[in-house]
């Protein structure tokens, strides 16, 4: 047995020592959107220092822990609190959560991050569905010795985000008369944010949005058989040049105010999963 499957077994055993897994669906919480937590009924949450070979988030916004408990009267797993390359993680040190949920039974996972719009029509505070993306500028987490436990070598992302997640979702949106885009991201190693040239390339290889995460966990959920859905919370518009600095407290404010269509989204999207 590799040292990955060994690690996983190790840290799936002290999670179901813990306690009884019976989720069907995990959710990972970007930045400044940890308060959706705040609305699960937790039944156990456990800190990521005490699980072992979890990694540990660094960054102001992200929480720490595993949450299992119940969101809109199902099953949840919640990251409150995700893990990024710019940290100094690996690129499979990122998506080890994920390969964690799915060894715990989950087989739908939802995504939340903060992005910078690329697309002159988006608005802060604006949501959009992923329904592609394009990860060339951030290392790929399946490089290396392939796990066959957990996936093909070569695993097909013509449809990284589920259609049917995606067509549940914007009935929801529709009917809770939340306006959302459906677009492309682009994901970035970070932590700096994008130059105006950046910006301009980015947008000219048809992307919507750009973000330092995602992307990454996406790869993994699909390469180990997980349907995803992601929702990108537009915290800055990094297509203007005028008087553009961007902070990161913007950022995570911005992520607050539009928190609430998320977290009904959300909410919305898990009761019919």
């Amino acid at each position: 047995m590799s040292e990955l499957l060994t690690q996983l077994n190790e840290t799936v055993a002290y999670i179901k020592s813990r306690v009884q897994v019976q989720a069907k669906t995990g959710i990972v919480l970007g930045s400044g959107l940890g308060n959706l937590a705040e609305v699960i009924k937790a039944e156990e949450s456990i800190a990521y220092t005490d699980i072992p070979h979890f990694p540990v988030s660094t960054v102001k916004g992200h929480g720490g822990k595993l949450i299992f408990g119940e969101l809109g009267g199902v099953k949840v797993v919640v990251m409150s609190g995700r893990f990024h390359f710019y940290e100094g993680y690996s690129a499979q040190q990122v998506v080890y959560p994920v390969r964690v949920m799915k060894m715990l039974g989950v087989e739908n996972l939802l995504l939340s991050n903060a992005a910078g719009a690329v697309n002159p029509a988006y608005k802060v505070g604006d949501l959009m569905i992923l329904k592609d993306h394009i990860s060339f500028f951030t290392t790929n987490p399946l490089l290396g010795r392939n796990e066959e436990a957990l996936g093909t070598r070569f695993p097909d992302m013509s449809e990284p985000y589920s259609l049917a997640l995606i067509a549940k979702a914007k009935a929801i949106a529709s009917s809770k008369n939340i306006h959302v885009h459906e677009g492309v991201y682009t994901a970035v190693t970070g932590p700096t944010f994008e130059t105006h040239a950046e910006y301009r390339l980015i947008k000219t290889v048809g992307s919507d949005v750009v973000g330092m995460s995602t992307v990454q966990e996406t790869i993994a959920a699909v390469h180990c058989g997980l349907k995803v859905f992601a929702v990108s919370v537009v915290t800055d518009l990094g297509i203007r040049e005028d008087n553009n600095v961007i902070t990161h407290e913007e950022v995570l404010q911005a992520a607050k105010e539009a928190e609430p269509k998320l977290t009904t989204l959300f909410t919305e999207l898990v009761k019919q999963l």
